[in-house]
């Protein structure tokens, strides 16, 4: 029955983020790529829609519909909403409705406690699992950039996601060091809120920030600078406006929130052991996740650090799905990585 199962079942990767969850079958790919978010009727707690769907209606709900993130600072904070989140996004990608159930792997921030695991595990059990792995989000970014993580030499990751930072050095297939601080790409949506309500008095929203963020933000100087339009609510006034703002102002907004993530690096730096930190001096750091892809984000690592800094070249959102699915693809290898 177990060979029959491995043989008919597709076994299922998932990257649950804060922000944007992966989903990669064994044999296909990755299929799903989607925003965390679900919307709900609020009196028959009916799901309305998930992911990108769901999106489009963030900020433009009516007094009958909630939307919700389900996950917060990385771990799972409505444990009835994400159970039927991933259990409509793993319907829309299993569409052959397999009547064996699938194995999963699913990454989890290293900071995460005993509790916060078991929650993501039952919640993968009831959608369905046969089996349920955890591996830890800056273990599976480092397999999924392809850096030797089972070999005795030190590989130091960032992984910079939607609610979690996550900073670790990795050796012989194990997280040697590693912090995970709270502060990440939602947190600089917020910052940028923030700062413009505090400056130009205009309420603006989180998709309106995260434009910002990712049309003109930025962690170091950039040359030429750039201007853009951001429309909001004037707070004087109480009526719509738009303000042409530009990259100095937002690097200003971000300034705190990558200040922490640069102290984050240095803590983890000062626990490393001299054998490993002579590695990274060697080898560098890796940059991963989709706040990673912050412009200057990595400049503005080497000039703290004094180390090589260098970007995941396929795709630093998917490098810990990535991971993932060779974890699946090559089980019986990586199986001292999982918990």
């Amino acid at each position: 029955m177990t060979f029959l199962s491995r043989f008919f079942s597709n076994d299922i990767g998932i990257d649950l983020g804060t922000a944007n969850t992966l989903i990669y079958v064994k044999g296909e790919g990755i299929v799903l790529n989607e925003p965390t978010i679900v919307t709900r009727n609020i009196m028959t707690k009916k799901i309305i829609a998930v992911g990108t769907e769901a999106k489009e209606m963030v900020g433009r709900e009516n007094s009958e519909i909630q939307t919700i993130r389900p996950l917060k600072d990385g771990v799972i904070a409505d444990f009835e909403v994400t159970e039927e989140m991933i259990r409509l996004f793993i319907r829309k990608v299993q569409s052959n409705k397999f009547l064996i159930r699938p194995r999963i792997v699913v990454s989890v921030p290293s900071g995460s406690t005993e509790v916060e695991r078991r929650a993501v595990r039952n919640s993968c059990e009831r959608v369905g699992a046969r089996e349920v792995y955890l591996v830890s989000e800056p273990m599976a970014a480092a397999i999924g950039m392809g850096l030797p993580v089972e070999q005795a030499v030190g590989s130091m990751v960032i992984d910079v996601g939607g609610g979690t930072t996550e900073i670790a050095v990795i050796a012989l297939s194990g997280v040697v060091t590693a912090d995970s601080i709270r502060i990440a790409g939602d947190e600089m949506d917020l910052s940028i809120t923030e700062w413009m309500r505090k400056k130009y008095n205009l309420l603006i929203g989180p998709r309106n920030a995260e434009q910002l963020k990712f049309s003109i933000g930025s962690a170091m100087p950039l040359d030429p600078e750039k201007e853009a339009a951001v429309k909001g609510r004037d707070l004087v006034a109480a009526i719509p406006k738009t303000l042409m703002v530009d990259s100095r102002e937002i690097r200003e907004a971000l300034s705190d929130p990558v200040d922490q993530i640069v102290a984050g690096v240095r803590r983890a730096l000062e626990k490393t052991p001299p054998e490993l930190a002579a590695d990274i001096l060697d080898r560098g750091m890796v940059l991963s996740g989709g706040g990673g892809k912050l412009r200057g984000l990595r400049e503005r690592l080497i000039e703290a650090t004094s180390l090589p800094t260098f970007l995941d070249t396929e795709d630093p959102l998917s490098a810990v799905v990535r991971g993932n699915a060779k974890v699946l693809d090559e089980f019986d290898r990586y199986q001292k990585v999982l918990f």
